[in-house]
């Protein structure tokens, strides 16, 4: 699935900086795939949707994981296929993932192609937010959109998702009616209704307990799970300058 557009003055440098930023600083690795290791056992298969210019996907094949990767950037997902196209256990998937299939609208910001999003109320959100005036989503184009259900039955069942959808988290996760062992998704301070309507979602799918990481630390906030109502209570209680994060569930601990 392509979606084939001219990449969006400025992309290419934003892309470089990207790729320098999570691909280039090995020192990151060791924390990143001793966060996966929880997860993922060599022979598994992960769900990267979001996968940006695929540092996730490099863990997983360093855990030797099988990978289905979801990017709808045209950008993003060229940079994929030049790091990851000759992995056979890496298949790429140029599409958004929703609640439905078919397509949704993604508004691209080419100058920080991280934080483009299918979710209109993502950027409502950001504007005029501290930390985020320099943002500007300056391109929208129509992709095609898969759920985490039609992934399932074309690929098999993961053994962990990672989604990093900016905003779009929720969307994601009630395109899923089966539970999986374990997940994460991304969450932000100026969005915290999103990362509470997560977790009662997967609340309501199967028995999960929860943990959370703050940025980019690759460090738990607890030493063992706790309940959905302490995540929302803990998410509640963040400061405002924690920015973003991502929550894992795991499924019957």
């Amino acid at each position: 699935m392509t979606a084939r557009v001219a990449l969006p003055k400025g992309t290419a440098k934003s892309l470089h900086r990207s790729l320098r930023v999570y691909h280039g600083d090995k020192g990151r690795h060791p924390a990143m795939d001793a966060m996966y290791a929880r997860f993922v056992r060599p022979g598994q298969l992960a769900f990267d949707v979001g996968s940006h210019v695929g540092d996730r996907i490099s863990s997983f094949r360093r855990l030797g994981a099988r990978v289905v990767a979801l990017e709808p950037q045209p950008g993003c997902a060229r940079a994929i296929r030049i790091i990851h196209g000759r992995d056979p256990l890496v298949t790429l998937v140029q599409a958004a993932c929703g609640k439905q299939a078919g397509e949704v609208v993604l508004k691209i910001n080419s100058a920080n192609p991280t934080v483009s999003t299918a979710s209109e109320d993502f950027v409502k959100a950001a504007a005029g937010a501290g930390g985020w005036e320099s943002q500007i989503w300056d391109q929208s184009i129509t992709v095609p959109c898969v759920t985490l259900d039609g992934l399932i039955a074309s690929h098999g069942v993961p053994a962990f998702i990672k989604v990093d959808v900016e905003g779009f988290e929720l969307a994601v996760l009630e395109g899923l009616s089966t539970p999986v062992a374990a997940l994460s998704f991304e969450f932000t301070t100026i969005q915290r209704d999103v990362a509470y309507a997560c977790v009662e979602c997967l609340q309501d799918l199967g028995d999960y307990r929860f943990n959370i990481a703050l940025g980019e630390s690759q460090t738990f906030e607890f030493d063992k799970p706790i309940s959905a109502d302490e995540m929302i209570l803990h998410i509640q209680a963040l400061p405002y300058e924690a920015n973003s994060g991502d929550v894992y569930a795991v499924l019957g601990r």
